[in-house]
């Protein structure tokens, strides 16, 4: 690959490493230990900081700023990172934050995300692979995006909240618990409304896996005893993959309680 393409106009701090094809556009600023895989593309005015990699491919637009402190009044300036996957598209003015030392000290999004103008990931946020984040949506600190997961515009997650692998959040809500895998989020206050089907139609999902997961869905709003004990029964019974993903969610640690079925 080709050496990188430089704006005379960009500042590269002593330390930084700039992988082979990237491309760094006018008023640039890259902080002394950022990492940039090959093929990195970013336009003008931004700035990378902090102990940040950024992977093959992805391009960053104007006046993002990835990798800056936490907005935390607890962080006292300890070494913490943030790890950017490959080929992510950022949009103008988004914001990615570095860890805590108390959150484990890594922010992580995975491969192949596109996260649109103005949205923001805060510090400890583990985002996975293909996950689609709108314009100025804004998720807040230790919070956990699984794959495949789409959060519309204007809405805001929690701290510590999880959302499940293929679910999607509507755009003005605001998401205070965890999400189950392929769930359909939506309202002010946003409530567990029904499954993601046109993202499940989507991925090519069989059609048996959709009609287990639409039995667990009724399952979980109107089974007997309370939601967990409806999940464990659920995991004995099924022979779904996608329900036990469902099962396993629920059943999994978490700091914060779930949105149930209306």
């Amino acid at each position: 690959m080709s050496e990188p393409k430089i704006h005379p106009s960009a500042v590269i701090e002593e330390g930084a490493a700039i992988g082979p094809g990237c491309e760094i556009g006018p008023f640039c600023h890259i902080g002394p230990e950022v990492v940039l895989a090959e093929g990195v593309r970013l336009k003008s005015h931004v700035v990378v900081t902090g102990r940040t990699v950024i992977g093959p491919e992805t391009e960053v637009f104007s006046f993002a700023v990835i990798g800056e402190i936490p907005q935390d009044l607890k962080f006292r300036g300890e070494k913490t990172r943030l790890e950017i996957g490959a080929r992510n598209r950022i949009r103008e003015h988004v914001t990615m934050n570095c860890g805590t030392e108390g959150g484990g000290g890594l922010t992580k999004v995975g491969d192949d995300g596109l996260f649109m103008a103005g949205c923001h990931i805060a510090h400890d946020c583990h985002v996975g692979d293909r996950v689609i984040i709108v314009n100025n949506a804004a998720v807040a600190g230790h919070c956990r995006i699984e794959d495949d997961v789409i959060i519309g515009g204007l809405c805001g997650i929690h701290q510590w909240v999880r959302i499940g692998k293929g679910a999607i959040i509507g755009a003005l809500s605001m998401v205070t618990n965890d999400v189950i895998p392929h769930g359909l989020v939506q309202g002010p206050r946003g409530e567990l409304d029904g499954l993601n089907l046109v993202g499940l139609k989507r991925r090519g999902v069989k059609r048996a896996d959709i009609t287990a997961l639409r039995a667990a869905f009724q399952m979980l709003a109107q089974g007997e005893g309370a939601f967990v004990d409806r999940a464990r029964r659920l995991g004995e019974e099924t022979e779904s993959d996608y329900v036990r993903e469902i099962v396993a969610f629920i059943m999994g640690e978490s700091d914060r309680s779930f949105l149930t079925p209306k």
